[in-house]
């Protein structure tokens, strides 16, 4: 979910720090970053600015830290843990994390000016401020004990949770301190030295992470799992076609079935509301819902494609013009045109989309997995007219966000079904309406052209993007001169040295079809048509694919250090049995570099098998390699599944897709071996969640042309085309 800036500028920002003591006494500790320049929460003034993370070290020295990013498996609750302990000087088993309750002002992730979990930032965002953060309460806490030993503070170290006195041996546990450290002055945080990385015990090192034990043992909430007293569960049906609605309900036969309590119509749903999730079931299947499908009854794939392609014949926004790629076309010794597609995608989470609401007269209560409560807050303040401070957002552990839960359209609809019920009610979605009524990844079409000279070498590049634009919806001030930053993302900085560049866009929305971030959204299809253009180039060339892009990769070390590195790990250039290629693809984006290579193979029958994936990645300082190497694995497969099978079509206005039969998820059969080989950088962080999405696509698709010569320009791959016999 990028912003359109370069979020790296922002890293050195001050924090600032408070503290006080805790309710019941110990030690608080504050800080609050400065958010984004231009957003809404930029706009309050400096006094009013307050803690965006809180933390709190008890009499037992238990450090707490409540965490403004929430988990949903890509392990940023151990991260942000072990950077305030690496610099706090206590063990990962001391600390407790808790959800952070919804408020822009105290807990926005700077980089994205409000409190949303998303575009691969929370370590960018809170690398420094957290380990800041521990610093001055480790400075605090020694400081406490100077005075109470009458010595001086230089002569004591921290270890362990506790300040130690070499002199005397003396020890005093943080939970002895707690109290007076609260009455310290605060170290402004300029003055506070951080550990030179040579010198981390905690950064850098794999780690356990602190939310596996309770999810082992099923003690982990996740939102699905809440459960209150006096709880109704609910169904829902959504209108099958985007913008339609309800005309007629059977309510005598939904409320024959036993367990049924209620049936709840809203403005496009229908919903029963049940003792349990199985009468609500059988209740909604008796509804016979009678639909009116509105505007979008007859909208289709084809017709999608086909607004596309003519939009994409006429000039886009200027995203990037250097040189004169007509005049350097015009003189090209070889000219190349290309089309590339990519679909649209549903998210298809394991824990579908959720959300128990109570609403009173006074009040309105909200339990939900969701990457954004301040939107779920501001959305259900909206709905029922209260205050915002009146509704209370308790977030919880998500299964699977992957960008679907950047929205809060299922806290909207479970709002206004809980308006209509006494007491609290849980809204879940069923598989095929989470899948037919997602927010989904655009579809895009891209025009590429380039010239080479007699050499082989590029001297002309264009690239016209043509798809929705989500950030023109959800963020309008970033959507500038007809520009989604987002959209352009890795299409208008390519790697590569490139003398004449022209890169442009056209938005064009889908007639009802709602789009929205899908774990990169803009690189995911960028990187695919970007890197695969440039393996058509090295083709045209008659030049090897890795050693095409070294020569434009003189200019960028980190990049040429990962695809050096991985087609090593690969063993690039050794031979490979009969029907094998290797594809390899290159990227900065989200703050990392990254290179893949894959080793496909393709049988006469035009089934295709992924036998491996090796990847170097270089994010800069590295967390915890453990968690990055996991989400490397995880990445690459849910886009290994988005290339292989992944594609949202329609027909008569309706998802043709419903649950993992049509949207086909990987098989344990289909996943290939992975192999992980990280870079050590002394470089700030950069993001790691969605890099390995974006570039297994391409990868995989350059080393099908390897294996057959066939060049894969649409996504999802079809196998029927790459048959032989």
């Amino acid at each position: 979910m990028p912003d359109g800036t370069d979020t790296r500028s922002h890293l050195d920002r001050r924090a600032f720090l408070k503290a006080g003591a805790a309710i019941g006494g110990g030690f608080v500790l504050t800080l609050a970053l400065p958010p984004l320049a231009g957003s809404p929460v930029a706009a309050a003034e400096a006094k009013d600015f307050a803690p965006n993370a809180f933390i709190r070290i008890d009499r037992q020295g238990l450090v707490t830290l409540v965490m403004p990013m929430v988990e949903m498996g890509q392990g940023v609750y151990t991260a942000q843990a072990m950077l305030l302990a690496e610099e706090l000087e206590v063990g990962l088993h001391q600390v407790k994390l808790e959800h952070a309750p919804p408020d822009d002002k105290l807990y926005g992730n700077a980089l994205l000016g409000s409190q949303a979990t998303g575009g691969s930032t929370t370590i960018r965002a809170f690398w420094q401020p957290l380990r800041q953060a521990g610093a001055a309460a480790r400075t605090m806490l020694v400081a406490a004990a100077a005075k109470r030993w009458n010595v001086d503070a230089a002569k004591l170290t921290a270890r362990d949770g506790a300040v130690l006195n070499p002199a005397s041996n003396a020890t005093l546990g943080y939970g002895e301190l707690a109290d007076e450290a609260a009455t310290m002055p605060v170290p402004a945080p300029e003055s506070l030295k951080l550990k030179d990385p040579k010198d981390f015990k905690l950064l850098g090192t794999p780690a356990k992470r602190l939310d596996t034990p309770d999810k082992v043992v099923g003690k982990a909430e996740f939102g699905i799992d809440v459960k209150l007293p006096g709880m109704k569960v609910a169904a829902i049906a959504i209108s099958p076609v985007f913008g339609g609605k309800p005309k007629s309900v059977d309510d005598k036969a939904v409320l024959a079935v036993k367990g049924v309590r209620q049936v709840v119509k809203t403005d496009d749903a229908v919903a029963v509301v049940a003792d349990h999730m199985g009468a609500a079931k059988k209740g909604l299947a008796a509804a016979n819902i009678s639909w009116d499908d509105g505007p979008n009854a007859k909208v289709d794939s084809a017709e999608i494609i086909s607004q596309l392609t003519e939009a994409s014949k006429q000039p886009g926004a200027v995203a990037r013009n250097e040189g004169d790629t007509a005049k350097a076309l015009a003189g090209a010794a070889t000219k190349l045109e290309a089309i590339y597609q990519v679909p649209f995608l549903a998210h298809a989470a394991m824990e579908p989309m959720n959300c128990t609401v109570h609403v009173r007269k006074d009040g309105c209560e909200v339990w939900v997995g969701t990457q954004v409560p301040t939107m779920a807050q501001a959305i259900a303040a909206e709905i029922t007219g209260l205050p915002k401070d009146k509704v209370k957002v308790y977030n919880h552990l998500i299964g699977g966000g992957f960008g679907r839960r950047l929205e809060a359209d299922g806290v909207a609809r479970a709002v206004k079904v809980a308006q209509q019920v006494d007491g609290p009610v849980k809204v879940i979605w069923s598989r095929e309406e989470d899948i037919q009524h997602d927010m989904y990844r655009p579809y895009y079409f891209d025009r590429m052209s380039a010239g080479l000279d007699a050499s082989g070498k590029p001297v002309a590049w264009t690239h016209r993007i043509s798809g929705s634009s989500i950030l023109a919806r959800y963020f309008p001030p970033a959507f500038k001169d007809g520009i989604d930053s987002d959209a352009v993302e890795a299409a208008a900085e390519p790697p590569y040295a490139l003398p004449n560049i022209h890169v442009d866009y056209v938005r064009v929305e889908p007639p009802g079809i709602p789009t929205s971030w899908w774990r990169g959204v803009g690189p995911t299809h960028n990187v695919f048509v970007v890197e695969s253009f440039m393996d058509e180039l090295a083709a045209a060339a008659k030049a090897d694919p890795v050693a095409y892009r070294k020569d434009l990769l003189a200019h960028n070390p980190r990049a040429l250090g990962v695809l050096t590195l991985a087609a090593e790990k690969a063993g690039w250039g050794q031979p490979l049995p009969k029907g094998r290629g290797r594809g390899v693809s290159v990227q900065f984006a989200f703050g990392s570099f990254m290179s893949m290579v894959a080793e496909v193979e393709t049988a006469a029958d035009g089934t295709l098998k992924v036998h491996r994936l090796v990847c170097a990645v270089d994010c800069g300082l590295q967390v915890n390699p453990d968690t990055i190497a996991a989400q490397v694995e995880g990445g690459a497969i849910f886009g290994l599944t988005a290339a292989l099978h992944g594609a949202i079509t329609l027909k008569d206005g309706r998802v043709e897709q419903g649950n993992f039969d049509t949207y086909l998820p990987m098989r344990i059969d289909e996943v290939p071996v992975i192999e992980t080989h990280l870079v050590k950088s002394a470089e700030a962080p950069g993001g790691i969640g969605e890099t390995a999405t974006v570039a297994v696509g391409p990868a995989v698709a350059n080393a099908v042309f390897a294996a057959t010569g066939k060049r894969v320009r649409t996504l999802p791959i079809d196998t029927d085309a790459l048959k032989t016999g």
